[in-house]
């Protein structure tokens, strides 16, 4: 495995933890996977904070890195950029973000090298947002009301992950609490507008406790890692249930590459 992708996969590992795809019982598969300790090079004595938001970019050789400013919230830091661009030395090529984020969760690096990132807690007017910037920083589309907690179609509650199909849609899988706030899907088009919802708390086909992740296959099938229900659940893009997979212990995240191998 190159080393690019080992290094993604293990900063991703320590706060989202591995999901297999094999038809296995829960944690039995051996981790083929290693811990780089102190593989990135943060300047100022800074320390990497809780990162449950990493991607690999376009150019398949640096990833992209939202973590929480050295802790587990970016409150009150707002001279910390917790945006960071590394390279395969794990040396920073660029950051940005200051004084924009509560609680970055969420990060999909679109096919046009886009970064989408969701902030999945409020806090003194912001948060409950998704974000989309360029590559070099700019805030191009923002989803949500800036600090606004709510469940309705220019609103969210701790919205968790984000992704993109093929076509452009905008994908938010919203809510981070077990029985309370909101479990549900958001599609939006390319240019932000409302299309449809779904989910709900529970264990049923299509309800949710806590979709904590996204992920399309080469079919455009959308993966959801429905962390509270201890499953995968599997839709078409109009919300329609097609599978579930309970062969797993508490997915909190899942990545599915070009060959459609999912983890």
């Amino acid at each position: 495995m190159p080393q690019m992708n080992r290094a993604a996969i293990a900063l991703a590992a320590l706060s989202a933890g591995l999901v297999y795809a094999a038809d296995v019982e829960p944690n039995s598969e051996p981790n083929p996977y290693r811990t780089i300790e102190h593989w990135a090079k943060l300047p100022d004595c800074r320390t990497m904070g809780s990162t449950s938001a990493v991607d690999i970019d376009r150019d398949g050789k640096s990833i992209w890195v939202a973590e929480r400013c050295g802790a587990n919230s970016c409150a009150g830091k707002d001279s910390i950029a917790p945006i960071l661009k590394l390279d395969q030395s794990g040396n920073i090529l660029k950051s940005f973000g200051e004084g924009m984020f509560v609680f970055p969760h969420g990060i999909c690096v679109d096919k046009a090298g886009n970064l989408w990132i969701t902030d999945g807690q409020g806090s003194n007017g912001k948060g409950h947002q998704v974000f989309k910037f360029s590559p070099d920083g700019k805030v191009l589309m923002t989803l949500g009301k800036a600090g606004v907690a709510g469940d309705g179609e220019d609103t969210f509650n701790q919205p968790n992950d984000v992704a993109i199909a093929p076509n452009g849609d905008i994908f938010v899988s919203d809510g981070h609490n077990i029985g309370s706030g909101n479990a549900r899907v958001v599609k939006f088009t390319k240019d932000g507008k409302f299309i449809k919802q779904w989910g709900g708390h529970g264990s049923a086909p299509g309800q949710f406790e806590v979709p904590h992740s996204f992920a399309f296959d080469s079919k455009g099938r959308l993966f959801v890692a429905d962390r509270g229900n201890n499953r995968i659940q599997i839709f078409d893009q109009d919300g329609k249930f097609l599978a579930e997979w309970k062969q797993f212990a508490r997915p909190s995240g899942v990545f599915i590459d070009k060959k459609d191998t999912s983890m």
